[in-house]
C-alpha cells in the first residue's frame, strides 16, 4: 500500500493568499481555442502571459491556467496538447513574476505534474481529483489542490440536472474527496472546494448551492466559487456572455464574510473593487 506523504510540508504560495482576510481573486486564464467566453483570445503564449500580468497588476492574487476547455459540450484534447499550450506559460509566468500564485486547471495527472515542475503551486481539477494518481501527485509536490464537482463530463453534465437535495449531495461529495485529500498527504488548509457553478446544475440548482457557500466553508476547508459570466446569468438576466459582469458580482454576495475563499473570474479588476467595497458596508454598523 502506497504511504501518504507527510501532511506537514514546505510553505507554499497557496498558504498566504488571503494577506488580509478577505476572498481572494483567481483570475482566469484560458489558453484555448474554445472556451465558452474568450475561447482564442489567449491561445497564444504571448498574448495570454500580457494578459497574466494585467490580471495580475489589476489585483488578482493568483492567475488559474487552463488548456482544455470545459464549457457544456466541449470535447476532451490530449494530454500533450494541454501540456503544451499551459507549461510555457507558467513556466515565462513563473520567471517574470516570481512571487505570484498559480493554478494550472486540468484533470490529467501529466498535465499538472508537468505544470507544478513548471512553477504552479495548485490544481485545480474539475473532476474532483478523480484519476487515482492526482492525489498521491499533489502531495508528494507539497502543492494545493481544488476539488470541484461535476456530475458527468463535460460533453454531457448538462442532461441531468435533476438533485433530491442538491446541497446535501454536493457538499457530501466534496467532503468525501476532501477526506481522500487529506489521507493522501496533502494539508487540510490546502485542500479547496468548489461547488462546481455551472458544472450539471440548473439555475435553481446553482442559486441553492451559492447561497450554500457560508455552510461549505463551514466545514473547515478553503471554498472556490466560479460564477463568472456563466450561463446561468444569462438565462436569468438575458444578458449576453460579454455583459454579464453585474450578473456576476451579485453571484459573489455570499463570499462576503468568508476569510478563507477564492473566487475563480474573468475581470479580476473590478471585482476586486467590488469585494472591497462590498465588505465595507457588510461590516459596517448602521
Amino acid at each position: 500500500m502506497r504511504q501518504a506523504p507527510c501532511a506537514i510540508g514546505k510553505a507554499n504560495r497557496v498558504d498566504s493568499v488571503w494577506p488580509d482576510a478577505r476572498p481572494a481573486v483567481m483570475g482566469i486564464l484560458n489558453c484555448t481555442p474554445d472556451s465558452f467566453s474568450d475561447g482564442g483570445h489567449f491561445a497564444d503564449s504571448a498574448t495570454a502571459l500580457a494578459h497574466a500580468e494585467t490580471m495580475l497588476d489589476e489585483g488578482a492574487d493568483l492567475i488559474d491556467v487552463g488548456g482544455e476547455s470545459t464549457r457544456p459540450g466541449s470535447a476532451p484534447v490530449s494530454a500533450a496538447e494541454e501540456r503544451q499550450r499551459v507549461v510555457p506559460v507558467i513556466i515565462e509566468l513563473r520567471r517574470r513574476r516570481p512571487s505570484a500564485t498559480i493554478s494550472v486547471d486540468t484533470s490529467k495527472p501529466e498535465v499538472a505534474a508537468a505544470a507544478l515542475a513548471a512553477g504552479a503551486d495548485l490544481v485545480n481539477d474539475v473532476t474532483g481529483a478523480s484519476h487515482p494518481e492526482m492525489l498521491w501527485l499533489v502531495a508528494e509536490a507539497e502543492a494545493g489542490v481544488v476539488l470541484m464537482h461535476m456530475r458527468g463530463q463535460p460533453r454531457t453534465m448538462q442532461q441531468d440536472t435533476h438533485y433530491t437535495d442538491v446541497v446535501r449531495e454536493v457538499h457530501a461529495y466534496l467532503l468525501e474527496r476532501a477526506a481522500a485529500a487529506v489521507a493522501s498527504g496533502i494539508p487540510p488548509d490546502r485542500v479547496w472546494l468548489d461547488p462546481g457553478i455551472g458544472f450539471g446544475k440548473d439555475e435553481e440548482g446553482n442559486l441553492a448551492l451559492l447561497a450554500a457557500l457560508p455552510r461549505l466553508a463551514a466545514h473547515g476547508h478553503p471554498v472556490v466559487v466560479g460564477p463568472s459570466r456563466k450561463s446561468f446569468i444569462g438565462r436569468l438576466s438575458g444578458a449576453p456572455v460579454e455583459r454579464r459582469l453585474p450578473g456576476t458580482l451579485a453571484a459573489l454576495l455570499p463570499v462576503l464574510g468568508l476569510e478563507r475563499c477564492a473566487v475563480r473570474v474573468h475581470e479580476p479588476g473590478a471585482v476586486r473593487q467590488f469585494l472591497a467595497i462590498a465588505a465595507r458596508l457588510h461590516g459596517a454598523t448602521p
